[in-house]
């Protein structure tokens, strides 16, 4: 089986997982028990591979949210609990760790009852000998076992301590089941009690409908529990044959009732792609419809390209077991795709079905980042494209300018795996720093200057004068406006061209801090000029001198813009007052505050882009891990005189050294 800690388990097989002791990617583990096929996707924990999770659920039936019987409801769990609402998901809960001394199993129900209210409905209670656990009574059967090896069990008697417990759970269970069901509801009222055949009977029902939420117990390295889960999930859970699933037929936009069904012509989806250096690509495939075999061709629906399919293979950990077929609602992957991305839909020609977008989250935390060797950048960028296509929540961006690369995840742990990944996998080096903000020049103020550029070094000289007049155009969102307003002819026509190229040459890199103008008019409204000496150069360069003389005038009020960011903030209502502090901190504006009738608080605040750095890890910090938060970019506004003080001072000091 294997031990997390030896880093010798099938799920967890890459070597960051052995190293961090953790999972960072979807492992898929399949098995068959009792005739069944059960196709398990071990997802991480950790908030920062959210990604993969979200890969998994889409390719899912049901869940079962692991819970430590030690610890608690984790915000992990909390999180997973979420993403099943998202999804529209069935679960279980498997309370674990039941061998350790101070498991309990009791107070764990009591957390999930508070979170989660009467779907919770323990069908298993543990029994316990001293600080040992021995086995479970079924609240079903009403029947007690010991464990005898691992999984196997043999019958015993209902311990006394456990009697009253049994009845009480035993109650609130049979309710549950009965609300879910208007015969069985009156038979209740009547009786005041159910049969264990009715409640088997009804709670695949409700499961599947997600009113009622089976919690189980056991050990995982001891395997106590494990076949009970099993046949739990057998007999509560969906099948795909319980499923359905609906694509877009793009032949005739009719749509495509897949519904895992075997007779109709073969569908699949793609719902998380593997590159490994060693055993290559592989698309990792839900067969939404049909029977797949080996040797054929498919069309990637989304590229309407053709793809040949050499060979199929069920992935267990890392090994790959060919297979000449897999059956609709079965999971499998293909190897060496040429075209084919994560979230594309394979069918054939004559039914070309395309499914749903993938629902993944949007990466907001970012780094800058460069190669470590210089030389490296080709190789740096074709291995974290690779890493992109495996990680749908990994992004990079070439922010041209402030000249940085940019590299969005999920959360900081997130990069550090893809710096690591880099070096262990594809032999290259990067080095994360912090970003660069872009901000913005202009002007407040009125002032009208001169540029005047003249030069004489043998023969024809330079001359180029004009005199312009700037003023705040009132739109940030364009660079500049150009006017002109001359009398007379002292600036020929032929020449205002020229001074138009000098200010677009200007307002890419102001005179501040060297970050674009905006919101700038200039109105050419005098000049001279000189027959022989005066050229188009000339006066293009006399623009960039009025420009410098503009900004260095404080009749004309510089400053420097910060971006603003729209911040949308959901935390769990006992956090609002934290995080409302830290946002004022962050020299955040807070604009509303809306409930989202779940126990949480939506906060909507503007805030400076430069005060989002390190968030992520504060919110987590501040929540428990808890919290979520979107942005986009809104406008430019001023910055504050300190900001802008340190802004300029920082920025000169490395165009100097540059």
């Amino acid at each position: 089986m294997g031990k997390v800690e030896d880093g010798n388990t099938i799920s967890d097989f890459d070597k960051e997982e052995i190293k961090r002791v953790s999972s960072i990617s979807t492992g898929i583990i399949p098995i068959e028990y009792e005739g069944i096929k059960f196709n398990f996707l071990d997802t991480p924990g950790r908030l920062d591979f959210v990604g993969e999770v979200e890969e998994a659920l889409t390719a899912a039936e049901a869940a079962v949210i692991v819970v430590n019987a030690k610890s608690g409801v984790e915000v992990g769990a909390q999180r997973a609990w979420n993403l099943c609402n998202r999804f529209n998901l069935p679960r279980l809960i498997f309370v674990t760790n039941m061998d350790d001394a101070n498991a309990d199993y009791q107070k764990t129900i009591e957390e999930l009852e508070g979170l989660y209210g009467t779907k919770i409905a323990p069908v298993h209670l543990p029994i316990r000998e001293g600080d040992k656990f021995i086995g479970f009574v079924n609240v079903v059967d009403m029947k007690a076992f010991k464990f005898t090896d691992k999984s196997n069990v043999t019958a015993c008697d209902i311990p006394g301590d456990v009697s009253d417990l049994l009845e009480t759970i035993r109650g609130e269970l049979t309710e549950a089941v009965a609300e879910n069901d208007e015969e069985l509801m009156e038979k209740y009222f009547e009786a005041g009690e159910l049969t264990s055949e009715e409640i088997h009977s009804a709670l695949p029902v409700s499961v599947k409908a997600g009113d009622i939420v089976p919690v189980l117990c056991g050990t995982g390295i001891n395997g106590n529990g494990g076949k009970m889960l099993m046949e739990t999930i057998a007999a509560y859970c969906p099948a795909p044959s319980d499923a359905s699933i609906t694509g877009k037929n793009t032949k005739d936009d009719s749509d495509f009732a897949a519904d895992y069904d075997e007779s109709k012509p073969v569908t699949a989806r793609v719902f998380k792609t593997l590159i490994d250096p060693f055993i290559g690509k592989y698309s990792f495939i839900k067969v939404c419809s049909g029977v797949l075999k080996g040797d054929c061709a498919m069309l990637n629906v989304n590229k309407d390209e053709e793809e040949k399919i050499a060979k199929l293979y069920v992935l267990r950990g890392k090994d790959a077991v060919e297979v000449p077929e897999l059956h609709a609602g079965d999971i499998g992957a293909i190897a060496k795709l040429s075209y084919t991305v994560t979230g594309d839909s394979l069918g054939t020609k004559d039914t070309p079905v395309q499914y749903d977008e993938m629902d993944i989250s949007v990466p907001y935390t970012y780094m800058a980042y460069r190669a470590l060797n210089k030389g490296d950048e080709d190789k740096v960028a074709s291995a974290l494209s690779k890493l992109m296509e495996e990680d749908l929540t990994l992004k990079s961006v070439n922010d041209k300018e402030n000249r940085q690369l940019l590299l969005y995840g999920i959360g900081n742990t997130q990069l550090e795996v893809v710096v690591s990944k880099l070096q262990n996998r594809y032999k290259v080096g990067i080095e994360l720093d912090k970003p660069k903000v872009a901000f913005r020049e202009t002007i407040l103020g009125t002032v009208k200057v001169q540029g005047k550029h003249k030069k004489q070094s043998g023969g024809h000289g330079q001359y180029g004068d004009v005199t312009i007049e700037f003023s705040p155009s009132g739109d940030l969102e364009s660079s500049y406006v150009f006017e002109e307003h001359i009398v007379g002819g002292v600036v020929p026509k032929n020449y205002f061209p020229a001074v138009e190229k000098g200010l677009q040459e200007m307002v890419e890199k102001g005179p501040l801090a060297g970050y674009p103008i905006v919101g700038m008019k200039a109105d050419l409204v005098f000049g001279s000029y000189h027959p022989v000496d005066s050229s188009e150069m000339a006066f293009k360069l006399a623009a960039h001198l009025a420009v410098k003389a503009a900004f260095a005038s404080p009749a004309s009020k510089p400053v420097l813009l910060e971006p603003i960011a729209s911040l949308k903030v959901t935390v769990p209502d006992r956090f609002t007052g934290d995080v409302m502090g830290d946002l004022t901190k962050r020299r955040g504006r807070v604009l509303g505050m809306n409930p989202d009738h779940k126990g949480n608080t939506i906060i909507d605040a503007d805030i400076p882009m430069s005060e989002l750095f390190g968030y992520n890890t504060d919110l987590i910090a501040m929540t428990g891990g808890l919290g979520d938060f979107s942005y986009e970019f809104a406008r430019y506004e001023q910055a504050p005189s300190d900001v802008q003080e340190k802004e300029i001072a920082e920025r000169q000091a490395a165009m100097k050294e540059e």
